[in-house]
């Protein structure tokens, strides 16, 4: 029985062009990466980027939903919006009392502020604050530095390469069917 390795090849980059490590002595030298080994990097891309934002939601001591609320609050800042906790549940899709308890507990920990509405005075707003706009840029900052770092360093053509395999990754999984086949009455 032939000897088989029970360790996957390991995507790497070399210079331009993506090859695997050989996972055992018997791959050839500079193999080209296939479907599947872009595929499982894309998945080592996934699992990466969600240990990422576990570690950052730890560090900043909010759970998931708390900093999909403050990254929506800092967007709508940049560009000049203001957001009332019905804009919140709505966007999040929870209801007002939960979203009353997240602002209340964002304004707790100093991450966000109620503020009169500029133009209704029956209304507030709610607003990241600037302690929680610099947390974030602080704790964010060296990672995009990297990744800014790494998009830099490839041609127009790996650019474009890249964008049409997003695209189209995007695409597939915004259109997979979470359906599934009805179990068979006859078994």
């Amino acid at each position: 029985m032939p000897h088989t390795s029970t360790h996957a090849a390991r995507p790497a980059t070399t210079g331009a062009t993506a090859t695997v490590e050989p996972a055992a002595y018997w791959y050839p030298e500079g193999h080209q990466a296939s479907a599947v080994d872009v595929l499982q990097l894309l998945r080592r891309y996934r699992a990466a980027e969600t240990e990422m934002r576990a570690r950052t939601r730890s560090s900043m001591q909010m759970n998931e939903t708390d900093m999909v609320a403050l990254r929506h609050l800092l967007r709508a800042q940049q560009r000049g919006e203001v957001v009332r906790q019905r804009d919140l549940s709505h966007m999040l899709d929870i209801s007002s009392a939960s979203v009353t308890a997240l602002v209340d507990r964002l304004e707790r920990s100093g991450h966000v502020a109620r503020q009169p509405h500029p133009t209704d005075r029956r209304a507030t707003v709610v607003v990241a604050t600037a302690e929680s706009d610099r947390e974030v840029r602080e704790t964010m900052a060296e990672l995009h530095r990297r990744m800014i770092a790494v998009v830099d360093g490839m041609s127009g053509e790996q650019l474009g390469a890249v964008a049409h395999f997003l695209s189209g990754m995007v695409d597939a999984v915004q259109h997979a069917s979470v359906e599934r086949a009805p179990a068979s009455a006859a078994a």
